[in-house]
């Protein structure tokens, strides 16, 4: 009698799911925006050139505190990723390099994990980081701030504190193009 039941439970189940995807609306089920493309990863985004850095403050898991609006008289490229983020992994021996070798732009990588927060830092050293500082948001407050949906996101910030361009996704941060796009904060 239980299987019975079951059987015809999954049978409804099943007709239903079937009915519902046997739309005759000519309708779209989901509107799609009229002249928007998606987003190529990598891709640079002027389109909040000069906006200001945030009045925001990070921490690193010491506790130590990074005001982000006091980092004005270099350039900034901040990098928000997380462990789980297997992009953001694959930049930071990237990211690192460039943090050591470039000392007139200041590399900040900005955690996004909720859960590891003590494991960041060895995380960084493991996966090629050793140059890069460990800094920390937990609550994803600074990609809200961005408007960053997706990770990695980086944003360079020029010597006054300005945007100069974003990015959302994979770079290679080596490559001469990305150089040439450093260099315009110089």
């Amino acid at each position: 009698m239980l299987l019975s039941r079951s059987l015809k439970f999954l049978a409804l189940g099943c007709a239903m799911l079937v009915a519902g995807c046997d739309r005759e609306s000519a309708q779209q089920a989901q509107p799609q925006v009229q002249g928007a493309a998606p987003a190529q990863a990598g891709a640079i985004d002027r389109s909040r050139k000069g906006s200001l850095l945030p009045d925001f403050q990070l921490k690193d898991p010491s506790g130590k505190e990074l005001n982000l609006a006091s980092l004005k008289g270099k350039p900034v490229l901040i990098n928000l990723w997380a462990t789980w983020c297997a992009p953001c992994v694959a930049e930071l021996p990237q990211l690192n390099l460039l943090a050591a070798g470039n000392p007139a732009i200041r590399v900040l990588t900005v955690n996004q994990d909720m859960d590891k927060l003590d494991r960041v830092a060895p995380f960084l050293a493991e996966k090629g980081g050793k140059a890069l500082e460990p800094w920390l948001n937990p609550d994803n407050s600074l990609a809200f701030q961005f408007g960053a949906e997706t990770l990695p996101a980086t944003v360079f910030y020029d010597a006054e504190g300005r945007e100069v361009w974003r990015v959302i996704g994979e770079r290679n941060w080596l490559s001469e193009d990305t150089k040439a796009l450093l260099a315009e904060a110089e």
